[in-house]
């Protein structure tokens, strides 16, 4: 540690002054919460060290417990790579071999915030019916027997209740994924659970009354951390790390401030606390995450490795700013004194920049999880005045294209590439059409992206249409024809 940069400050060394515990110990998380986590110790010491757990991997956990909790972060901007250690984590374990040691952690009254990187399936929301997807296998199997829960919904609702039971201390539950009032949602899922196993009623009053669910937006680009990271790392500090992450040099926190129990001072480490973070979500999902899937799949079925191989082709970049200006921008309810002009610069900015390598796949995957959260309320705004949001649809064509392609098509290696837990079920669903508008067509009535949106019947055409084109021409020339289509009125 020694002459050594430390990014912030270090949490106090004891463990059981840990006042946060977080689910999802993966790169963003250590290079997001944890970071402006440091920089707030740094302002207001306080006892808010981080009890990690990791979701199925051991390989961070146990890199980092080697390291006594410490790794580095690599930031890489215009101006030249520098690295810097974090050190707040406290204590770690693997959700999915302990789960109990999930729920003690909660049930302690010294944690005071449960934070949440868990990816947008985690909260188990049914696309079809925004409430919780009691048909999901693990969450079924956990509504059957909810003491021994395996789901981060269940093992969450199980906390609170031996939480409740040991003296209902105030708690704070903070998701920070990117899904749309996050907060909200949680507390919906976890309640909703709570409901269907037949949760005591003092257990639900406690849940209501003394644990906040406060909404977050969270923006920092981290892409995977690759073989020679160390290596750089090293030759940086001098010393090896086996639990680095990169990082792009922006990161924005907007919190709502809603902490019964206390937190850190978030505010003086870089975050924004606000009560308009609804209106930074929707900033976050219509310019920065659905544009974002758009490069990587149009990317992936050109054969690009990496976002800013992407965005550097003309037509993808076009394609890409026509989405933000044209279809998603006018859906928006911009924040108070917010530069949008600004954002979506450093956006271009951010989307450029090669040292980042963000890769095309690493993006492109999980569409099913995150593109119900980033097309239909744009699309149905659109189509509900008569206009066509053509390059919406183009994502949704791309998306179909890139991870459930119709019968013969083969889109590449880089979107071969790309996983999502919804692709075998969709491939089941769509391996009785015999031509791609058909195959687009049948996806989206099964509501892989919801069910309103599947009623729009000029809509499901263009998908259609465009994915053919994609299949017989490319993704250039479906990219040109959602370009001519884009907000044309529907007669």
């Amino acid at each position: 540690m020694d002459g050594l940069p430390l990014l912030g400050a270090a949490a106090p060394q004891d463990p059981a002054r840990a006042g946060i515990i977080h689910l999802g110990l993966g790169a963003f998380h250590r290079a997001h919460a944890a970071v402006h986590t440091a920089r707030a110790l740094a302002a207001e010491p306080g006892d808010w060290g981080i009890i990690g757990f990791a979701n199925r991997s051991r390989s961070v956990v146990d890199a980092m417990a080697r390291q006594d909790g410490l790794y580095s972060v690599l930031e890489l901007s215009e101006a030249g790579t520098r690295a810097d250690l974090v050190d707040v984590h406290r204590g770690f374990g693997v959700m999915t071999e302990d789960p109990g040691a999930v729920i003690r952690e909660i049930a302690d009254t010294h944690r005071r915030i449960l934070t949440l990187t868990v990816s947008e399936g985690g909260y188990y929301v049914s696309p079809r019916t925004g409430h919780l997807d009691v048909d999901a296998p693990l969450l079924r199997a956990d509504l059957a027997d909810p003491s021994a829960p395996r789901s981060v919904i269940g093992l969450i609702a199980a906390g609170l209740t031996a939480r409740a039971a040991a003296g209902g201390e105030p708690f704070t539950v903070l998701p920070c994924d990117n899904v749309a009032s996050a907060g909200q949602t949680a507390r919906q899922m976890i309640t909703e659970f709570l409901e269907h196993s037949g949760a005591d009623d003092a257990v639900l009053a406690y849940v209501r009354d003394s644990v906040s669910f406060p909404d977050a937006m969270v923006d920092r680009i981290v892409p995977a951390t690759t073989a020679g990271t160390s290596d750089q790392v090293a030759e940086l500090l001098g010393v090896r790390d086996d639990a680095p992450v990169r990082a792009e040099q922006f990161s924005m926190w907007v919190i709502e401030d809603d902490f019964p129990a206390g937190r850190p001072a978030w505010e003086r480490g870089g975050a924004i606390l606000s009560d308009e973070v609804e209106k930074y979500e929707q900033v976050k999902l219509r310019i920065l995450n659905g544009p974002h899937s758009l490069i990587a799949y149009l990317g992936a079925l050109d054969g690009r490795v990496t976002i800013p191989a992407s965005f550097a082709q003309d037509w993808i970049a076009e394609a890409t700013l026509a989405l933000i200006h044209d279809e998603n921008l006018p859906t928006i309810d911009l924040p108070s004194g917010f530069d949008v002009a600004g954002y979506i610069e450093d956006l271009t900015h951010r989307w450029r920049n090669h040292d980042l390598g963000h890769r095309t796949r690493q993006v492109g995957s999980d569409g099913s999880m995150r593109l119900p959260q980033r097309i239909p309320v744009p699309a149905r705004f659109h189509l509900g005045a008569g206009r066509m949001p053509a390059l919406l649809a183009l994502t949704v064509a791309a998306w179909f294209a890139c991870v459930v392609p119709p019968r013969g098509f083969d889109p590449g290696e880089q979107a071969r590439s790309m996983t999502d837990p919804a692709q075998a079920r969709l491939q089941e669903i769509g391996s009785r059409a015999t031509t791609p508008a058909e195959h687009a067509r049948i996806l989206l009535e099964s509501g892989c992206l919801s069910e309103e949106l599947a009623e729009h019947e000029d809509f499901v055409e263009l998908v259609g249409a465009l994915l053919t084109t994609i299949v017989s021409s490319g993704p250039r020339a479906a990219a040109a024809e959602a370009l001519a289509a884009s907000m044309k009125e529907n007669h």
